[in-house]
């Protein structure tokens, strides 16, 4: 490690959540918003009170929508989503201190690699969600799905504590940046969390290590001064 990675215990390792992080907006929320297919709003519900599994609700929300609408869905979300300040700036702190960095998203592969393409993350450092337009209805493929470590038993669609349990603990400081209910399980087994919105909430009910932060720049600043020590 380099002087400033040396302030970590291990190598750092960033895994970082896509949708109301590295994006400005929750895209597949944004997107039920915008097109409102009937019923859509009863999923969310649905998956707030844990009465539907992220996965099941995810593929049943796209399932109201006629693959027809692939490349509108897409237009609609490029155009939308925004990136959220700092974050190129953080890819190249990590480069320059050779710190790790992946993208584990629970959004889905038609929109999360074309905003993603401009910063040149390589694509074995980017898990989501896949889809399949062939049939009438968007169907939402699952090639990152649960391991049989994972408490969620096949619920994630995306398990990114299969993602972070690669990364050995006795060998990586492993760090979590999100936002909402699909990182919960994850959080609860990396070392630090920089957190927003209802991630930070359970952060606090939980007593994770956290840092909250707004921008991407809050981010480096912290690792600069090795997380939690700043």
């Amino acid at each position: 490690m380099n002087g400033t990675t040396a302030r970590f215990p291990r190598q750092p390792v960033l895994f970082c959540d896509f949708d109301g992080t590295i994006t400005l907006n929750d895209n597949i929320i944004a997107v039920m918003k915008h097109f409102n297919p009937s019923g859509w709003d009863a999923i969310v519900q649905d998956i707030i009170a844990d009465a539907k599994s992220v996965k099941q609700g995810v593929g049943e929300m796209f399932a109201l929508l006629p693959s027809s609408m692939q490349h509108e869905v897409k237009d609609y979300i490029l155009t939308n989503a925004g990136i959220r300040p700092g974050f190129a700036e953080l890819l190249a702190w990590c480069k320059a201190n050779e710190v790790p960095f992946y993208v584990t998203s629970g959004g889905i592969d038609f929109f999360v690699h074309p905003l993603l393409e401009p910063f040149g993350i390589p694509a074995d450092h980017i898990y989501c969600n896949g889809s399949d337009f062939s049939g009438d209805r968007i169907r939402i493929t699952w090639p990152h799905d649960c391991d049989e470590h994972c408490d969620n038993r096949g619920r994630c669609g995306m398990c990114k504590t299969a993602v972070i349990r690669g990364f050995p603990a006795d060998r990586y400081y492993r760090i979590l940046i999100g936002d909402s209910v699909t990182d919960f399980p994850g959080a609860k087994i990396v070392d630090l969390v920089f957190s927003r919105s209802h991630l930070t909430d359970k952060c606090q009910e939980l007593g994770l290590p956290h840092l909250p932060f707004e921008t991407f720049h809050d981010v480096i600043h912290h690792l600069e001064q090795g997380g939690l020590r700043s």
